[in-house]
């Protein structure tokens, strides 16, 4: 029987490949072949799930309520850890039931706020460097997205300020991503301060992406946007437990902030999605409410692998900076080369996979991210590998 080849939707046609799941593909196409591959390329934690966790989620799967629909909203327990955590980590008050929502993992908030706020034609002022959803949510919309230039010389900070106006006209919303993937990149309180005056003079809703808040070394302590005034009147931020607590696979998230940007977000999951399942939500509770030592760990781990790669890294001639967040070392490509032939490169004759800057937006040209979450051998073997070529 013929299969019919169906006409997608034009959207589709707009949007690049997923940069991940190029490099899965990658990955698995040259292990299939019986290839030694050492992937950098997804910040994927290589660390189990703290047994405290495990533990709730083990008893949460032993309730026979929580095998029914969730609460779209998330559960009010989980909120209410959620506001918990809030006040606590960052002394920001927010209500659990009109200022909290339960995320499938911050991607899908992330992907789910374009709905909510924007319209064909319109835009999102998105950074020149950063998450590919950010972008890819609009054009699903079949709307645009303007690149806000970012610089090494202005320590990779997104720049609102020559914005055209015509662009400015049809502005919904602005992301930005601090401590930044994939620069590892901080922002000051008087940046938070700008973005938030100028999203209220535009009538623009802020969206900060706080998914990296807890992987912060010497001393630094990531803020929440929220802590900065005014911030609630035109703020949303999105929060994950992903890789503070090593719970990719898990998918839970959540969002904080405008009560009125919570409510249309919260309309768009009610309509789309029916919450994330209810013993997920009790383990993240226990995440949020129990012992932090394992986030303390994991920042200790991370931070002697940061020193680690980029040591070695500079000693074989590559240019990058020592970041005070993420899991993340964004560096230099050699000269003469693009960040996407390097990467095709270390693949080919390295057999190491990096992701390309240029996969994160144009200024994002010239870079590569290499991912920390593997054993230091590895992490030493990719480099000597990388040494080969560079």
């Amino acid at each position: 029987m013929t299969q019919l080849n169906f006409a997608t939707a034009h959207n589709l046609d707009r949007l690049p490949p997923y940069l991940f799941a190029r490099i899965d593909a990658q990955r698995d196409a040259l292990r299939e072949k019986g290839i030694d591959v050492i992937s950098l390329g997804i910040g994927d934690p290589d660390m189990p799930t703290p047994e405290h966790i495990v533990n709730a989620m083990a008893e949460a799967l032993r309730k026979p309520a929580n095998y029914r629909y969730p609460d779209y909203a998330g559960s009010p327990a989980f909120r209410e850890a959620a506001a918990r955590w809030m006040l606590t980590r960052f002394g920001v008050e927010v209500d659990p039931t009109t200022e909290t929502l339960a995320l499938i993992g911050s991607k899908e908030g992330i992907a789910h706020i374009h709905t909510a706020f924007v319209n064909p034609g319109d835009y999102v002022l998105a950074p020149s460097i950063g998450y590919p959803v950010y972008a890819g949510g609009a054009t699903l919309m079949h709307a645009h997205s303007y690149c806000m230039p970012m610089r090494a010389e202005k320590n990779w900070l997104a720049d609102f300020s020559h914005i055209p106006a015509e662009v400015l006209a049809k502005a919904r919303i602005l992301f930005l991503g601090y401590p930044n993937n994939p620069t590892g990149a901080i922002a000051t309180p008087e940046y938070f301060d700008e973005a938030i005056a100028f999203c209220r003079e535009h009538g623009i809703l802020l969206v900060h992406d706080n998914a990296y808040s807890e992987i912060a070394f010497d001393g630094y302590v990531p803020p929440s946007i929220l802590e900065r005034p005014g911030a609630k009147d035109v703020a949303l931020e999105f929060f994950s437990l992903s890789k503070s607590y090593n719970m990719t696979g898990w998918r839970i998230g959540f969002a904080v902030g405008n009560a009125s940007a919570i409510r249309a977000l919260g309309t768009v999951k009610n309509n789309l999605d029916s919450g994330q399942f209810t013993a997920i939500q009790e383990a993240a509770i226990a995440a949020l409410d129990g012992p932090q030592d394992c986030v303390a760990e994991l920042c200790q781990l991370y931070q002697h692998r940061r020193d680690l790669v980029v040591e070695a890294l500079r000693a074989i001639g590559l240019g990058c900076e020592m970041p005070k967040a993420t899991i993340y070392v964004w560096a230099q490509v050699p000269s003469g080369l693009t960040s996407e032939e390097f990467a095709s490169r270390l693949l080919e004759e390295a057999q190491v996979i990096v992701t390309p800057g240029s996969g994160y937006g144009p200024d994002g040209e010239g870079y590569i991210r290499l991912s920390l979450t593997l054993p230091d051998d590895k992490l030493l073997e990719a480099v000597q590998r990388i040494k080969s070529i560079a």
